[in-house]
């Protein structure tokens, strides 16, 4: 492990309509993927890798192969994967925690990682969340609605959820990292008061948010918003001494 590198990423939304090359946008995580397969000791991958993914009982959505078989190469080959629950990738059930030997995380994770202590979340449901988004995440994270949602056609929900995802989606979120104001961003917030109030965080990491940010807490540790793979293409390397936010270009 003293030799290994861990890498956090999240935002690929593999998948999305409004993305213009879809294949060309999943090989391009894929061969990042393959670039770091020989260093990599543990991968987190902080929510919204698919921009969406239900789970069915005895049958699999299409697409995704080559991601999904990388994955599961870097599991069989030791490498420890980690998929955190996004609200767009939010119905992660059995199958491919299974499949490909990976651990599902909801919620957030609080984990030492090469001596420093890590703060993971996606980030969606971090801090004071609109009435209307936390009736949502009730309703998505509802086992009887689930189940309601599983008995329509997937011919009739998967059209719904890809146009849904594509009338949401605001690209005025994709800043460079100059123009984005770290006092204003409500995890930065957040992540100042709960630093306070549990001290000893060395790193909180987020997705979400479609920013790419690194942030100086005033307590202590830092903050880091991982951007996406949609225009900036980053990541996060550790590698137990030094925390770079890098581009794969």
């Amino acid at each position: 492990m003293a030799e290994k590198k861990v890498y956090f990423f999240s935002d690929a939304h593999l998948g999305a309509t409004y993305i213009d090359d879809p294949r060309r946008h999943e090989q391009r995580l894929v061969d990042w993927l393959m670039s770091i397969k020989d260093d990599a000791a543990e991968i987190y991958m902080l929510g919204d890798v698919l921009d969406y993914w239900y789970e069915y009982r005895t049958v699999v959505p299409r697409g995704y192969v080559r991601f999904f078989g990388t994955l599961a190469a870097l599991a069989d080959s030791g490498v420890k994967i980690y998929w955190f629950i996004g609200n767009h990738d939010i119905w992660l059930f059995d199958y491919l925690r299974d499949e490909i030997g990976l651990t599902v995380v909801d919620g957030y994770l609080v984990k030492d990682i090469l001596g420093k202590r890590f703060f993971m979340s996606h980030g969606d449901g971090i801090g004071k969340l609109k009435p209307s988004f936390r009736l949502m995440r009730w309703i998505f994270r509802n086992k009887f609605c689930q189940k309601l949602y599983a008995a329509i056609h997937p011919r009739w929900t998967i059209p719904f959820a890809h146009g849904w995802s594509s009338s949401s989606r605001d690209f005025e979120h994709y800043v460079p990292l100059e123009n984005v104001d770290p006092k204003s961003e409500p995890l930065v917030q957040w992540a100042e008061e709960y630093s306070i109030a549990h001290p000893g965080i060395d790193y909180f990491l987020f997705g979400h948010r479609h920013v790419l940010l690194r942030h100086a807490l005033q307590s202590d540790g830092e903050v880091l918003i991982l951007g996406d793979w949609i225009r900036h293409f980053t990541y996060a390397c550790f590698d137990g001494q030094k925390m770079e936010i890098c581009s794969y270009n």
